[in-house]
């Protein structure tokens, strides 16, 4: 066994795991999982650069992080970074304090390879069986850019896009720096159509349209916290519980439903729901929106809801 560390710092947030890998079978043993939300892209979309307070929480994070590592004994560690630092023109001042503090440099991946690692991830414990079939189309909803991943034993096709739930947030619900709510039926439209546009562009390289229909084969498979939240809300839950959320069966019906329910509920009635993080409380309305978009696309009637995602596939290929 060799005990090993992931980072995945995205958009929205940062995320740790911590696991036992065993190198002949690839299996993960968790030891231990957290999150934290510290809005890394806070307007990189407008200003092409991270922001110093942006920065400073995400560093608050990896020093937390930093300890639980080295408590842990992790032997070997690899970080990743994904939407916002691929945008960033400063995104080398990320790199120096990710070094500092965990002593490890980030990887700042392509999108293809964000697909490859979370396709991993969410299917590799899928894979054979019966109740969720292969071929899958993964897609993970992120805070800045979203993730189209087609295979069955192995990826055949992969697309990142730029729509995800801060983005599309700042991009079209903020007026004179504040985020209006509930949006307007103009602004929910503008998010249509950056979506539509965004689907048409990964559709060159991934089949999405009638991808999820029965005779076409395909289980939808989502990733991320857009994703989790709207099944926690779905499930009726009085608390976030990931292990009542992994796996669940959400329906094309049900998403339909929660996406015109948050659209028109105000910050303070989404801050009520019990399985909602607070830093999703101001952009879980577009991240509904995209998967809902994703699942009328792709003709799925229901999407399977992974807690498994790109943590896992770095995990595995650290192993």
């Amino acid at each position: 066994m060799t005990r090993v560390a992931a980072v995945d710092c995205g958009t929205n947030s940062i995320r740790l795991l911590v696991a036992d890998a065993d190198p002949a079978t690839g299996e993960l043993i968790e030891l231990d999982r957290r999150m934290k939300i510290v809005r890394l892209g806070q307007g990189v979309d407008r200003t092409g650069r991270l922001a110093p307070e942006a920065l400073e929480r995400t560093f608050a994070a990896c020093r937390e992080y930093a300890e639980v590592v080295a408590e842990l004994g992790a032997e070997r560690v690899r970080f990743v970074a994904t939407s916002a630092s691929r945008d960033a023109e400063n995104r080398e001042e990320f790199v120096r304090g990710v070094v500092e503090i965990l002593g490890v440099e980030p990887e700042v991946i392509t999108g293809d390879q964000e697909a490859e690692f979370s396709f991993t991830g969410a299917t590799k414990e899928l894979t054979g069986h019966d109740h969720v079939a292969g071929p899958y189309l993964v897609v993970d909803i992120g805070g800045g850019s979203t993730e189209f991943v087609e295979g069955g034993d192995r990826v055949r096709a992969a697309r990142s896009v730029d729509i995800g739930c801060v983005r599309l947030t700042e991009r079209h619900l903020m007026v004179d720096g504040r985020i209006t709510d509930p949006p307007t039926e103009d602004q929910i439209a503008a998010i249509r159509a950056d979506v539509e546009r965004a689907l048409d562009l990964a559709e060159h390289t991934v089949p999405l349209s009638r991808a999820c229909r029965p005779a076409d084969g395909h289980a939808l498979v989502g990733l991320a916290g857009s994703v989790t939240t709207v099944a926690g809300i779905a499930l009726g839950l009085k608390e976030y519980d990931s292990s009542a959320i992994h796996h669940s069966r959400i329906t094309l019906g049900q998403v339909r439903e929660i996406t015109g329910r948050l659209l028109r509920s105000s910050h303070a009635e989404r801050a009520e729901i019990p399985v909602m993080h607070p830093g999703r409380v101001d952009v879980i309305g577009a991240g509904a929106l995209i998967l809902l978009s994703i699942m009328e696309r792709t003709g799925a009637e229901e999407v399977v809801v992974s807690e498994h995602d790109i943590l896992d596939g770095l995990g595995w290929s650290i192993a």
